[in-house]
């Protein structure tokens, strides 16, 4: 029987980098990724935790290679993407994951150093990466970018003004790349995760998790690395060619209850 659908949802053979790979939602879109048959670029700043993803790939058949990366350094971005371009030949994908937040209340002495820190890794990396890989995003005839924001990108919490003002960026800097590089056929796209499951959230006490997720949360749950993975998959594929400029909440629809 002929199919009716022209459009593919597979990224089979395409390169992928991943930031924040080592852990977390970064470690779960690699594995995905590989999973569906992509060739990932697992980047962090954790060595070993980049050398345990890469093997958990390679020993599930998947292709995969590992670059030690703080983001916060530009000529260190600027090699990175040679490496890959000379390991893997191409860059059709890239996940702008890496993130940290530093909780402080905005009258605290070390602020402003806690302030540069989280800008310069959860979005001017994001510049940094986009910039770099560009020219090659563009060559793929279907460069993707997605970039990983949060639920405090369209909201706000106390004493962690750097991170959700970063945040904040990270929304708006996916939409105004998506509108002025859209016509390169490149798309722009964001990811906002709500309470995750992961090494950023791994401190707080379960039964504070559960009381927050049964007043916050529609779903009554905290989310899974995984399943903000998959968000992201669906925002590379081919078949997801005219969504640009997207900010998608993967939170359980926390940022919709009153």
């Amino acid at each position: 029987m002929t199919r009716l659908s022209r459009l593919s949802r597979s990224i089979e053979g395409k390169v992928a980098i991943v930031t924040g790979a080592a852990s977390g939602m970064g470690r779960a879109t690699a594995h995905l990724f590989a999973d569906e048959g992509a060739r990932v670029a697992v980047v962090d700043a954790n060595r070993q935790g980049i050398a345990d993803v890469v093997k958990e790939i390679r020993e599930a058949g998947g292709e995969a290679e590992g670059w030690t990366l703080d983001v916060r350094d530009p000529a260190g971005i600027t090699d990175l993407v040679v490496a890959v371009v000379d390991r893997f030949g191409a860059i059709d994908i890239l996940i702008n994951n890496a993130g940290i937040t530093r909780p402080a209340p905005l009258q605290a002495e070390a602020y402003e150093e806690s302030w540069v820190e989280v800008m310069d890794v959860n979005l001017t990396a994001h510049v940094r990466m986009v910039r770099a890989a560009l020219v090659h995003l563009q060559a793929s005839g279907a460069g993707r970018v997605v970039n990983i924001a949060s639920t405090e990108g369209v909201g706000a919490q106390p004493f962690v003004s750097a991170y959700t003002a970063s945040k904040h960026g990270v929304v708006g800097l996916t939409r105004a790349m998506a509108v002025e590089l859209g016509k390169t056929g490149v798309t722009f796209n964001c990811v906002c995760p709500g309470p995750i499951r992961t090494g950023m959230t791994a401190k707080i006490p379960d039964a504070a998790k559960e009381k927050f997720a049964r007043r916050r949360v529609p779903l009554g749950r905290y989310g899974e690395p995984e399943e903000v993975a998959h968000a992201t998959l669906s925002l590379v594929l081919p078949a997801c060619s005219y969504v640009n400029g997207a900010v998608l909440m993967v939170d359980g629809g926390l940022s919709i209850q009153n």
